[in-house]
């Protein structure tokens, strides 16, 4: 299994009427971020411009949620998510994700955008104990690849038991 980056523990937050803000390009490196996605980050600019979005990423994100995204966005769609996201420190921050991709003049997709909120304490007291399950999948595997393949369905086959989408069962915990 790969080295797993230092993590502290500690969880960071910003205002409830904060947003972080970002975009990338369709391979999903970073061309623009907002000073509260500096703040809350601890990363500078120069860090993070032309980089992979998941410099972020938090060893403790399953990876079937992100393959939901990806297969999500480049359809041309919009995806409401929860996301754990690391600090250049070890220390995190949840979010409410919302992204999108952002299309030229002629309606390719050019890129994404994703605006965070803060999410609801009582989403969260819901989403975690789903993403503690899909991490324990991903973790009998060392493969990205195999860990996604293992947790996503797991993530799909929870949603069908609900007879929700993932959509449907987001913005039915953010309520």
């Amino acid at each position: 299994m790969s080295e797993r980056p230092y993590m502290t523990g500690v969880e960071q937050t910003f205002g409830e009427n904060e947003l972080i803000v970002s975009k990338t390009d369709l391979k999903g490196r970073l061309s623009y971020v907002n000073s509260v996605f500096l703040r809350v980050s601890g990363f500078e600019e120069h860090e993070l411009l032309g980089k992979s979005h998941n410099i972020i990423r938090h060893p403790d994100m399953p990876r079937g949620v992100f393959r939901l995204l990806w297969e999500t966005i480049p359809q041309g769609k919009e995806l409401f998510c929860y996301v754990n996201n690391r600090c250049k420190n070890g220390d995190n921050y949840w979010v409410f994700a919302h992204v999108t991709p952002s299309f030229d003049a002629g309606g390719n997709i050019v890129g994404y955008h994703s605006n965070r909120r803060v999410p609801k304490p009582e989403a969260l007291e819901v989403i975690k104990p789903i993403y503690d399950e899909m991490l324990a999948v991903e973790r009998k595997f060392n493969n990205p690849k195999e860990q996604w393949q293992a947790s996503y369905p797991m993530l799909l086959s929870k949603l069908e038991a609900i007879g929700k989408t993932y959509e449907e069962f987001v913005f039915d915990i953010c309520m």
